[in-house]
């Protein structure tokens, strides 16, 4: 029987909407109690800010000094309480964390408040350290608490629009705070009562959290935060693509820190604004991230998809270098205000560019976080989230240190923006090539999603944890990296030694670290060897990939599945693994550039089908290893393809 050449006539059903976690309350009210603290730490420094650079008149903290001292004073105890705030966080219920912390702002807010109201600088200044402290303590509760309430479908869209409303409170609690203590006579007090306002809605809604049980309660605390830091950073390192996933997320925060802290200089000196300039240059850097995480669940079909992040990497440096030579032909002219600003149409790309690169960071952070997320063990995973804390807070102090000292070498803004792109596409492909599966990940998503127009039906069937067999039909040189794209986890194919030798594919299939086999007949080592590396990529509780016809078919029938399969199961059992088998069947490929045409071979007519041909991918139950036999499997992914 010749393969149906398109996809499954299932009516699909499309899941829900990210924001539909919105109207649940395992995710609703985390979400506010997220944003509500995030508003409240920078409307309450960005204020504070204000105050000392233009309302009051401090001898031993210049104007000049003024931003620099109150975030350093801010991410102080990232560094010195990040590895103690992981420990908390993996021993101790989350959601009574979330509101300790909560009665924490609380208790700020109102120092802060009496120091508004007497202008106690030093007050404020200390202020500044507990909010600090105050966000160092939520950040692995933050992190470690979505993969306990949403699933591997969800974490994407859930990271997403946690990061969206991050910077959207970032956002909005510097424009509050600019804005509130500005106002004549009253300006200290509206934001006292402002930030304490913030603080009690946060703790109402961390009220309405669910109660979570603690992931190791009998974690031994280590009080040391020198000593655990190290600990932390260890832990990290012994899973090699979350520690990789760990500096790629520390670099961005390196990456975004320049922008940020360069804003207001870059609106006066180079774009020749106001500070509603300034203003304008955060509101579309914040809109930019927002809406690139929230694309993140469109783009990855709801997985954790890692192939974005090179997506993200490759914005992040085109936008990056297009921003310096976008600011080489602007006019010299008087310092302007918004309305001015942007009825100038050199200064469109500008903004472009802008919201382009934010836009291109938010591909580039949601996938890493779910990942680290998904990856890490619950039982430390909030340590690990410390761990990269720790990592970030100093990551954005080199920037500031390096920013500085090239600012005093007489380096232009522009010109840093330049270098900042070409150190981007410098750092991403070290990471890439450390960890080959971004690379291949990004591969099955171009290919997936730029080449063809892939549909997945029954992805829900391949388990999210523990060894599991990929059985599907061999239609074309691509099959394996279509299954990759479909897949939530790393997947090592079992592939005839002779499709190594094809260009370019060979290439992948290696980064893959696929396994090659040859028949009995012709290379018994190489024959055994595959079925002893299989044997052991399922004892370490990963995915195996097998193609049972032996090779792809020359004519689009299935061809007789062998027993391979059946052989690697049986040696899965004897060493007492439950190895669930997932039959799978590819559609729609058959004739395409990748298959073998008919007498003719592959890849002689790549428009033969059309640039985007649709094909599929249907997905059938899992089957326990003892029900498994050729003829079986044979037949289950016959079914499937309809």
């Amino acid at each position: 029987m010749r393969q149906n050449t398109s996809c499954s006539s299932l009516p699909p059903s499309p899941p829900p909407s990210q924001f539909a976690l919105l109207r649940q309350r395992r995710f609703a009210p985390f979400f506010w109690t997220q944003f509500a603290g995030a508003a409240n730490d920078n409307l309450f420094k960005f204020a504070f800010t204000v105050l000392v650079t233009y309302q009051l008149s401090v001898s031993w903290l210049p104007a000049a000094q003024a931003g620099l001292v109150i975030g350093a004073l801010f991410i102080l105890p990232f560094l010195l309480f990040s590895a103690t705030s992981g420990q908390l966080a993996d021993k101790y219920p989350k959601t009574s964390l979330i509101r300790l912390v909560k009665d924490l702002e609380i208790a700020i807010m109102l120092l802060a408040a009496w120091g508004f109201f007497a202008s106690q600088v030093p007050l404020l200044l200390g202020c500044v350290f507990l909010m600090g402290l105050h966000s160092t303590l939520f950040g692995p509760v933050k992190y470690a608490y979505l993969p306990q309430v949403l699933s591997e479908r969800e974490l994407t869209g859930g990271n997403g629009m946690i990061e969206m409303g991050t910077f959207v409170a970032i956002l909005l609690g510097n424009v509050a705070g600019g804005l509130l203590v500005a106002l004549p006579g009253i300006g200290h007090t509206a934001v006292a009562l402002a930030c304490l306002g913030l603080a009690l809605l946060g703790r109402i809604s961390a009220q309405m959290v669910p109660v979570l049980p603690a992931t190791t309660p009998q974690l031994h605390i280590n009080w040391n935060p020198f000593t655990e830091t190290w600990r932390n950073l260890q832990l990290a390192r012994q899973q090699v693509v979350v520690f990789r996933s760990l500096l790629g997320i520390s670099w961005m925060w390196f990456f975004g820190a320049v922008f940020l802290a360069n804003f207001p200089a870059f609106a006066k000196e180079v774009l020749h604004g106001n500070e509603q300039v300034a203003s304008l240059l955060l509101v579309v850097f914040s809109v930019g991230v927002g809406v690139g995480s929230l694309l993140c669940e469109k783009f990855s079909h709801r997985h954790v998809e890692i192939g974005l992040v090179p997506v993200g990497a490759i914005g992040m440096t085109v936008f990056a270098i297009d921003l310096y030579f976008a600011t080489r032909s602007l006019p010299l002219q008087a310092e302007m205000g918004v309305a001015a600003f942007i009825t100038q149409p050199a200064h469109w790309r500008v903004l472009a560019d802008l919201l382009l690169v934010s836009l291109f960071v938010g591909l580039y952070s949601v996938p890493m976080y779910a990942l680290i997320q998904l990856r890490s063990a619950p039982t430390h995973r909030a340590r690990i989230i410390a761990a990269n804390n720790i990592l970030n807070a100093l990551f954005m102090v080199a920037s500031s240190l390096i920013v500085g000292l090239l600012l005093g070498r007489g380096w232009s803004i522009p010109q840093i923006f330049l270098l900042l792109g070409l150190a981007n596409a410098v750092v991403s492909f070290h990471i890439f090539m450390l960890v080959p599966e971004y690379v291949l990940r990004f591969i099955a998503w171009v290919l997936s999603r730029l080449i063809y127009r892939f549909r997945v039906v029954g992805d829900e069937h391949i388990p999210i944890t523990g060894p599991a067999v990929l059985v599907a039909n061999h239609i074309s040189f691509v099959d394996a990296v279509l299954l990759m794209a479909a897949s939530p986890r790393p997947i090592r194919f079992i592939m005839d030694h002779r499709i190594f030798k094809v260009p370019v594919l060979g290439w992948i299939f290696r980064l893959a670290k696929c396994i090659p086999i040859a028949p009995h007949h012709e290379d018994p080592q190489a024959y055994e060897r595959a079925f002893d590396t299989a044997q052991q990529v399922l004892a370490e509780g990963d995915v195996l990939g097998i193609f049972p016809e032996g090779g792809i078919t020359g004519d689009g029938q299935v061809q007789p599945f062998k027993g391979g399969v059946v052989k690697i199961l049986r040696r899965a059992q004897k060493e007492g693994l439950q190895v669930p088998t997932v039959p799978m069947a590819l559609t729609g490929l058959w004739g395409s550039f990748f298959s073998r045409i008919e007498s003719n071979g592959a890849m002689k007519r790549p428009f033969r089908r059309g640039v985007f041909n649709r094909v599929g991918l249907n997905i059938g139950t899992p089957l326990a290893g003892a029900e498994v036999t050729p003829a079986v499997l044979q037949a289950r992914v016959q079914s499937l393809l309809g």
